[in-house]
């Protein structure tokens, strides 16, 4: 892969092996770049968040829980409450609308 060429080539300058062991899922990856865009808090987004967390503390299918609420504004604060673990989806599997969410660990 061209992105560990410089490292592989520090490596070998020193006498060292370089060895590229394995790569990240595809679908986690994907899942988590996703994920990733709802870190910062002002996507948690209060009462909406509380209600949230309280739809989710039975595990449910993404979409139709955010229907509980107003599911256009829910769904950004449902991305940052499954960023932060208070809200958790298997990531291993393409996150959709059926995906099952649940209250985090």
């Amino acid at each position: 892969m061209v992105k560990f060429g410089a490292p592989q080539a520090a490596c070998i300058q020193v006498g060292w092996e370089f060895r590229l062991v394995g790569a990240p899922d595809a679908i986690v990856m994907g899942n988590v770049r996703r994920l990733a865009g709802y870190r910062r808090s002002r996507h948690r987004l209060e009462p909406v968040a509380t209600e949230s967390l309280a739809v989710f503390a039975e595990p449910q299918p993404l979409v139709p829980g955010a229907s509980a609420g107003d599911s256009i504004g829910m769904l950004p604060v449902l991305f940052h409450l499954l960023r932060s673990h208070e809200l958790t989806v298997d990531v291993s599997v393409p996150m959709s609308a059926v995906a099952l969410v649940s209250a985090g660990l």
